[in-house]
C-alpha cells in the first residue's frame, strides 16, 4: 500500500511537471499579438517633439497627430529638420483585441539622410514598395512581396511599449527595416529598470525599456563583426495607470547618430512693440 502511495505522489509530480511546462511552451509560442493585448485604448493625439543630440544641440522639431476613425486609428509623426530634411511616418491600425498595423509609410529625404528613401506597405496584402535615391541621383524602385506577420512592430512600438504589463520579460517583435531591399529583423524588447524624471513639481517614475535589433542569418552573424550591427534604442515610458511617452534615445535611420526625441510644449510668439511705441 505505501509503495502504491509513493508511485501515485511520483506519477502525480511527473503529471504536474509535464503540464507546467507544456504552459510555458504555450505562453513562449503565442505570437507577441496575444501577448500584447490593447490594455489602454489610444485616442486623439496633437503632440509636439523635439530631436537633439544627446549634449542638447537641436537638430529638428517635431509633431504628432492621431485620431481615430471607427475602429481604425491615423498615425502622423513628423520631424522638420533645419537643413530641411524632413521625416515623415503615417500609420494606420486597429485595436480591437490587439495592435495590429493595417498600412505603413516612411518617408525620409534631405541632405541629414545619406540615402532618401520612401516605403510603404500594407499587411494583408504583403506588397512593400521601396524608392530609394542612389548615389547618382537616380530613383530606383522596388516591389515585391513580403510575408508580414500580423504583430509587426512598425508605427506601433511606442503604443506597445506603453500597453506592455509591469515586470514582464523580453519579448520579440518582426520589424520590417526600412533599406532599400525589404528585409525582416526581430526587435528584442527587455527592461532596463525603472528611472526617475522631474516633472508636475514631484519625481515621475518612468519604465527604462531597450530596443535591440536582431537582425538573424549569416548577416546577423556578420553584422557585429564589421561594424553594421544597428546601435539600441532606449525609450523611457511613464508608470502608472496614464502610461505615456517621456523619452527615447536612438538612430533615426541605418547608421545615423544617437538623437534624443523629448516632449515639448508650445512657445509663446515674442510680442513685438506696437507702431510708435516707445523701445526700451
Amino acid at each position: 500500500m505505501k509503495t502504491d502511495s509513493i508511485k501515485s505522489k511520483a506519477l502525480l509530480g511527473l503529471f504536474l511537471s509535464t503540464t507546467l511546462l507544456f504552459a510555458t511552451l504555450l505562453l513562449a509560442a503565442l505570437p507577441a499579438s496575444a501577448q500584447l493585448a490593447v490594455r489602454h485604448s489610444e485616442g486623439i493625439v496633437h503632440g509636439f517633439l523635439i530631436l537633439t543630440t544627446l549634449d542638447g544641440h537641436v537638430v529638428a522639431e517635431g509633431e504628432q497627430t492621431q485620431s481615430p476613425h471607427s475602429d481604425r486609428i491615423t498615425s502622423r509623426l513628423i520631424f522638420r529638420f533645419k537643413d530641411g530634411s524632413i521625416h515623415q511616418e503615417d500609420s494606420v491600425y486597429s485595436q480591437r483585441k490587439s495592435f495590429q498595423l493595417i498600412s505603413e509609410h516612411l518617408v525620409q529625404k534631405g541632405p541629414t539622410f545619406k540615402q532618401p528613401i520612401d516605403v510603404s506597405f500594407t499587411v494583408a496584402s504583403g506588397q512593400v514598395t521601396v524608392k530609394a535615391t542612389e548615389k547618382d541621383g537616380k530613383e530606383k524602385v522596388i516591389t515585391e512581396h513580403v510575408d508580414i506577420p500580423a504583430d509587426i512592430a512598425n508605427g506601433v512600438i511606442l503604443i506597445l511599449l506603453k500597453n506592455l504589463p509591469p515586470g514582464g520579460t523580453e519579448i520579440k517583435l518582426p520589424y520590417l527595416a526600412a533599406t532599400p531591399k525589404p528585409r525582416m529583423v526581430k526587435l528584442a524588447v527587455s527592461s532596463g529598470g525603472e528611472d526617475s524624471f522631474a516633472g508636475g513639481g514631484s519625481n515621475q517614475k518612468t519604465t527604462h525599456y531597450i530596443v535591440k535589433v536582431e537582425i538573424g542569418g549569416v548577416a546577423g552573424v556578420v553584422a557585429p563583426i564589421v561594424g553594421k550591427q544597428p546601435v539600441d534604442t532606449h525609450v523611457w515610458i511613464l508608470k502608472g495607470p496614464v502610461p505615456a511617452f517621456v523619452q527615447s534615445e536612438g538612430p533615426l535611420f541605418q547608421g545615423g547618430p544617437v538623437w534624443r526625441i523629448s516632449l515639448v510644449s508650445l512657445r509663446a510668439p515674442s510680442k513685438q512693440p506696437e507702431s510708435g511705441a516707445a523701445k526700451p
